[in-house]
């Protein structure tokens, strides 16, 4: 190493360059963050924190082994607890999408947490004689086995977040089933008149639906806790000592507080990627049902004079910059939005997942771009549509009743009286002459007020269960 007042020299296998004196990265991150400007953003923060959490781990794996001095190794542990608290984060340059299978951000960490453990230990930036980012922080350790351990530790990390929104929201939409079990609405079929359903009933949908997603998501986390940390290169564990190989895992179990297994097939777990992909296609079907739940929501409120107007959403801001007076349901908006990035991403994540070939595959830089931010998006989205919409949703139980009332769908309850082609002659009238189906039923006679009423009885026409005889019969 050399130095100027400024600047400091270092050299790799490509050559020698120079490094203002100050900056944690080395060389090798230098290169890659002048190779690679494609986001202009920088790696995410859980995925810089997992990859420190692993560093720390291996580090007091080796100095339990014997293969790392207990002063080099205390020094490195010290800056990697750094890094997790939020620190030297902006030493980290590389861009989140790299080509190289993610080893410039493993190299970045390598140098960063080397150059933070010299000074640590009274040295100066670049002085790797004291330690090294490839023998000392890298000890035992593959980009191929460091870099997917730290991409599957950060997804988890951001699932656990997701499911706890989830949850909030489920309870929600469970509190409002329960608020609105009273509400007789019109239920559709494509768009058309059906026949009746509580408003209840929709809520209680859209909370079973959350609750799958949820079960779903538990699943995907048990993809993200097994670790191919040992296989270094390929997999065969090339280079990693026997005991490190051991006891790698449930040392980085507990540094991170969170629960992982090694891979039974280590060469299996450093060249497939499919479980990134089922954990993709979990937070896809999420989005799907967040997004068709949204629509519902922007159905049943549309309006407030000329739409379904069943219920109303809570009012956020002023929806137009010409027309007064207009409220846009803006929050279900951005959740549809979040809805179809999200399952781009998936498309993303699998056409990369696809693409690798042999031993190893290139493209968890941009599985792990796209799936991160997935995750992340998310969960921001679940908690806006939590405490800014489904928490203040009112129902217009007036229009709400007399849309039932008005409607020729409940002629369906009817069809077991006196059969169906009756039943459709008498919506085909009421439709066309406007009248209700039923004064046209009292009109022609075709059952008594009594009986008429205990069939069309809304509420039982929303239970499931109740025969046409027991409805005449009680």
């Amino acid at each position: 190493m050399t130095t100027t007042q400024q600047f400091r020299s270092e050299h790799d296998s490509i050559g020698e360059r120079s490094l203002p004196r100050d900056v944690y990265y080395g060389v090798q991150s230098l290169r890659a963050s002048e190779n690679f400007h494609i986001t202009g953003l920088t790696m995410h923060p859980e995925i810089i924190n997992s990859i420190a959490e692993i560093k720390k781990a291996a580090a007091i794996t080796n100095a339990e082994v014997g293969l790392l001095d207990k002063n080099v190794a205390d020094a490195i542990v010290k800056a990697c607890d750094e890094i997790t608290t939020g620190n030297l984060h902006d030493a980290f340059i590389v861009d989140p999408i790299q080509g190289g299978a993610g080893t410039s951000l493993n190299m970045n960490a390598n140098e960063v947490i080397a150059n933070r453990a010299i000074e640590l230990l009274g040295g100066e930036k670049g002085n790797y004689t004291l330690v090294n980012p490839n023998d000392h922080v890298n000890c035992g350790q593959s980009t191929n086995d460091v870099f997917p351990s730290a991409g599957k530790m950060a997804v988890l990390k951001l699932l656990i977040k997701a499911q706890i929104q989830l949850e909030r929201l489920h309870d929600a939409l469970t509190k409002k089933a329960e608020e609105f079990d009273d509400v007789i609405k019109m239920g559709r079929t494509q768009l058309q008149d059906a026949v009746p359903i509580r408003l209840g009933q929709e809520f209680k949908a859209y909370s079973e639906a959350i609750r799958r997603d949820i079960s779903r998501l538990e699943r995907a986390e048990d993809e993200m806790r097994c670790l191919n940390m040992g296989g270094t290169a390929v997999g065969t564990g090339i280079n990693a000592d026997k005991m490190y190989l051991e006891r790698i895992v449930p040392n980085l179990s507990m540094v991170s507080n969170l629960r992982f297994v090694q891979a039974f097939n280590l060469v299996d777990a450093t060249q497939n990627l499919d479980g990134f992909v089922a954990v993709s296609g979990a937070v896809k079907t999420c989005a799907v049902n967040l997004s068709k739940m949204c629509n519902d929501l922007r159905l049943l409120s549309s309006g407030p004079r000329c739409g379904l107007g069943e219920i109303n959403l809570p009012p956020r801001q002023n929806g137009s910059s010409i027309m007064p007076g207009k409220v846009n349901p803006v929050i279900p908006e951005v959740v549809n939005q979040v809805a179809f990035n999200i399952m781009g991403n998936d498309l993303t994540i699998t056409m990369a997942a696809e693409a690798g070939q042999l031993e190893l595959n290139a493209f968890e830089p941009i599985i792990f771009w796209n799936l991160t931010h997935a995750v992340e998006f998310l969960t921001y989205a679940v908690n806006t549509l939590t405490d800014n919409c489904i928490v203040d949703i009112t129902a217009n139980r007036e229009r709400c009743k007399s849309l039932v009332d008005n409607s020729v769908g409940i002629i369906t309850a009817l069809t077991p009286h006196i059969g169906y082609q009756p039943a459709a002659d008498i919506a085909k009238e009421a439709i066309k002459t406007g009248t209700s189906v039923r004064d046209l039923i009292v009109q022609k006679g075709i059952l008594s007020q009594d009986d008429m009423e205990k069939i069309l009885d809304a509420y039982s026409m929303t239970t499931p269960g109740i025969s046409a005889k027991e409805l005449l019969t009680h």
